[in-house]
């Protein structure tokens, strides 16, 4: 439905309103977040979140009409926007463009404005996106990226402008949609969550930076100004004996000669660890994995994973989880594999910083990928796997050494055990990645890893590395092991959607409170989910509020870069607005056992002792919570 073409305008009316460029102007610049959202919302995701930002501004700051012209005047729903012919021109003008954009190209037609790249605005060097929301923003993020342009936009008018299906028609159609009908049908299908579209995951106003990648940024640099020295010194690299240093598969051409840099990428100066070395080693990490894999020997796929590694060429698909440098190597890393998996010749190092997997077709280096992942002072479970390969939803592990059985669990089913995978030379048998699902959360399939210490779970969050799951108050949290904390973990298993690739060292869930419900409802849980990040930094943070009965956690509240619910300061406050049996809506509330009283401030005040507060409400208050600490300090809830 991707490809459903809009028509042509339909003609003005000669009853609507005329806007000058004055007016229209007037009322872009007042309402600007708000339409760059829509714009950002209607395209298609398939241009990826930086473009899409800069597409959303770019369609936004081109709505102003070139003079006078006729507005629909469909009435805005919210104070400042009521009967403004203006706005309604540029929202028109906004919807029509980002709907345009998402139209294939063809042959048969020149594109229009809107399908090309922005000109104008563009930003070098930098990467920009907005700021990640939780697990049910993501979970909207993808069910919206299922559906047609015209149904987001539908699904945009009614969440986020609030107008009624009968100007949803009308704006839809004076855009050129051919079927309305269509679109309103499909974006039926979509749930209702409309309040999660003002949430930072669907503001490109406010965004988050990072660079492009920065070694091919330097390589294309020296190219620009030393083109003519490239190409000569290229040539009598290629020259050299063995065939140099130069163009090798999928890598970039080598500029200058380097010895310190010939050395690093020298396969036969790999280091290669001998298969007993784990047995006697004091410390249990990547350090003592033995070289393994059919090709550990292939020295020309070693040569170009090598290169590769320290100039990608334009053609590989370059990744890096976040505070992960993506530079060649220092020295002569270590090989832990080099070997055919499915379709694919992979070869995964380490320089004791970070895992390197290079990954190239069986039948050529086109389509060639790179990807490192941060890894410093990783031991005992941290090192206990790798990925080795995705393909067809499915995810193949490479298990330490010392790793005797390996099995599959899924958490959001803990009676149902655990599945025995096969090991061949330390790899799995393929598991099922929750990572690459992107319909609704039915299973989260997790590795379960035995050695002779004890049973551990880590979990794909669509990272090198899988993440460690751990369970228990911060400082003294336990392996995931028992059918206690599995039970535990199981309604809060989906939440992990929301840390994939952060960087994620570790979860840790702790159930911090249980609050009896008002109306003989049962009791609740109040659990905290803490994802520790390699870098030291970014960690996610969520408390997450348990019904009886119920499959699933919901969101209460979530942080980023926060000490709160960690082994620093272990202490967390959330609430929750709740509806109970009987209809009537209360303010729900928990801190940790240290807490000695709640108080609710804002859109409404309310005070408990202890650690649990509860108190009447209405649908869609907004209020702060703060509390005390039994030793006298305070305490906010969790944002």
């Amino acid at each position: 439905m991707q490809s459903q073409d809009v028509a042509k305008r339909p003609a003005a009316s000669p009853t609507d309103p005329v806007v000058d460029v004055e007016q229209a102007e007037a009322a872009l610049v007042e309402h600007y977040p708000r339409l760059v959202r829509l714009a950002y919302l209607v395209l298609p995701p398939s241009l990826g979140r930086n473009r899409r930002v800069l597409t959303a501004h770019a369609l936004t700051q081109r709505a102003l009409p070139r003079g006078r012209a006729s507005a629909s005047a469909i009435p805005a729903q919210s104070t400042g926007r009521d009967g403004d012919p203006g706005y309604a021109f540029v929202r028109l003008q906004v919807v029509r463009t980002a709907l345009e954009a998402g139209l294939p190209l063809s042959f048969r037609a020149w594109p229009k404005r809107a399908q090309l790249p922005p000109l104008l605005p563009q930003v070098w060097g930098l990467r920009l996106f907005p700021r990640s929301g939780g697990a049910d923003e993501l979970a909207l993020d993808q069910r919206l990226s299922a559906l047609s342009g015209p149904a987001r936009a539908v699904y945009a008018l009614r969440g986020l402008e609030k107008l009624p299906d009968g100007d949803v028609r009308r704006v839809l159609a004076t855009a050129g949609v051919d079927d309305v009908d269509a679109a309103l049908r499909e974006a039926d299908e979509a749930p209702a969550q409309y309040p999660l579209l003002d949430s930072p995951e669907f503001d490109p106003c406010s965004l988050h930076a990072r660079p492009t990648d920065l070694m091919r940024r330097r390589q294309h640099g020296k190219a620009a100004l030393a083109a003519a020295a490239a190409v000569a010194v290229c040539g009598a690299l290629l020259a050299l004996p063995g065939g140099g240093w130069g163009p090798d598969g999928a890598a970039a051409p080598a500029y200058a000669e380097n010895p310190a840099a010939e050395a690093a990428l020298n396969p036969g100066k790999l280091t290669r660890v001998v298969p007993t070395a784990w047995e006697s080693a004091t410390r249990k990490d990547f350090s003592v994995w033995p070289a393994r894999g059919d090709l550990a020997k292939d020295t020309a796929l070693l040569r170009r994973a090598l290169a590769v590694w320290a100039r990608p060429g334009e053609s590989v698909q370059v990744s890096a989880t976040p505070g992960t440098p993506s530079g060649g190597p220092a020295g002569p890393p270590q090989l832990l594999y080099a070997g055919t998996v499915d379709n694919a010749r992979v070869v995964i190092l380490y320089d004791g910083l970070r895992i390197t997997r290079y990954a190239e077709p069986k039948d050529g280096t086109k389509g060639a990928a790179l990807d490192f992942a941060r890894v410093d002072g990783a031991s005992g479970t941290e090192a206990n796997a790798v990925v080795l390969d995705r393909a067809d939803g499915n995810v193949r592990y490479l298990t330490a050494p010392w790793v005797k059985k390996a099995a599959e669990r899924d958490l959001l089913k803990p009676s149902a055990g655990a599945l025995p995978m096969t090991l061949t030379d330390g790899i799995t048998s393929p598991l099922a990645s929750p990572a690459q699902e992107t319909g609704a959360c039915t299973s989260w399939n997790v590795l379960q890893l035995t050695d002779d210490t004890g049973t551990r779970l880590t979990s794909d969050l669509g990272e090198l590395v899988p993440a460690h799951l751990t369970a228990g108050r911060p400082g003294s949290a336990h392996e995931v092991s028992g059918a206690e904390t599995q039970h535990a973990w199981a309604p809060f298993a989906c939440s992990l959607g929301a840390m994939r690739s952060l960087g994620v060292r570790s979860v840790n869930a702790w159930q911090y409170a249980q609050q009896p419900l008002p109306d003989a409802s049962g009791t609740a849980a109040w659990v905290c989910t803490r994802a520790e990040t390699w870098r030291g930094g970014g960690e996610r943070v969520l408390a997450q509020f348990h019904t009886p009965g119920g499959t699933y956690g919901a969101v209460a509240a979530k942080a980023q870069d926060v000490a709160a619910c960690g082994a620093r300061d272990p202490q967390v406050l959330a609430g929750v607005l709740w509806k109970s049996a009987a209809g009537t809506w209360y303010l729900l509330a928990a801190g940790g056992k240290d807490t000695k009283s709640i108080r609710v401030t804002g859109g409404m005040t309310g005070s408990a002792q202890g650690a649990l507060l509860a108190v009447k409400t209405k649908q869609g208050v907004q209020a702060e919570l703060n509390g005390t600490l039994d030793d006298g300090g305070t305490i906010t809830g969790l944002r």
